[in-house]
């Protein structure tokens, strides 16, 4: 059987959640959601897609021995936690919580800033029972560039994560601005905004549409409108 180099995840493949002042595409296999061949895409254990109510969102909550990263598309998001961290995480920002020994901590959209969406994501990290840490970061993003702005290796990133293979990046592409993806063996490509041009892997890809790649780097991928991309790499720690 020939492998499978490229999956194609469209959103509407997914798992959904639907609350009062909140609405979340998830990714993976998550609480009562459950599909035995969609638990994770290497240490990525977690990628749910969140639209907050201005004010709405998540009370306390513990979490333990993850890496919890957020990237917030639109509004803001006001994170609190139980190590005194209390801040306002506005759009174009990432925000890593690595909850190490144990957090307590609560997101909500800020309601000043009207409804918020994110984009976030868990990760296994290399040492369970760390201390926990928290940073944020508001990175340039010139058009047509893929820019780092977390990572478990890379020493320019803004933000760094405890999962030594994991480096996240982001693109921010204009209307036929074209990308050529890193050479990492495994990546996952998010289209948070905006679509893809056809190309010889599928058809058009939209809001919500991710690739799972597998040993195939170095795919070019082309916006059809302006379009945002979430790109996460996994490679040995250099």
């Amino acid at each position: 059987m020939m492998r499978v180099s490229v999956e194609i995840r469209r959103a509407s493949q997914g798992f959904v959640t639907r609350e009062r002042g909140r609405y979340t595409r998830h990714a993976f296999s998550f609480g009562p959601h459950y599909d035995p061949g969609n638990v994770s895409f290497g240490p990525m254990v977690c990628h749910d897609d969140h639209l907050l109510s201005g004010g709405q969102g998540f009370p306390d909550h513990p979490h333990a021995n993850l890496e919890i990263v957020s990237w917030v598309l639109r509004g803001a998001l006001a994170h609190a936690d139980d190590h005194g961290h209390d801040q306002v995480v506005g759009r174009g920002s990432v925000q890593v919580l690595s909850a190490g020994s144990g957090v307590v901590h609560a997101e909500t959209a800020d309601p000043g800033s009207g409804p918020a969406r994110f984009v976030q994501v868990w990760l296994t990290p290399d040492q369970t029972g760390a201390e926990p840490a928290y940073a944020t970061a508001a990175p340039a993003l010139p058009d047509g560039e893929l820019v780092v702005v977390a990572s478990g290796h890379d020493p320019a990133a803004p933000v760094r994560l405890g999962t030594s293979s994991a480096t996240f990046s982001v693109a921010r592409l204009p209307a036929g601005g074209t990308l050529a993806l890193p050479d990492d063996a495994r990546q996952h490509v998010y289209v948070a905004s905006g679509a893809l041009v056809r190309s010889s892997l599928a058809e058009p890809l939209a809001e919500g549409d991710a690739f799972r790649i597998t040993d195939r780097p170095g795919l070019e991928l082309t916006a059809a409108v302006p379009t945002e991309l979430l790109v996460w790499t996994f490679s040995p720690a250099s």
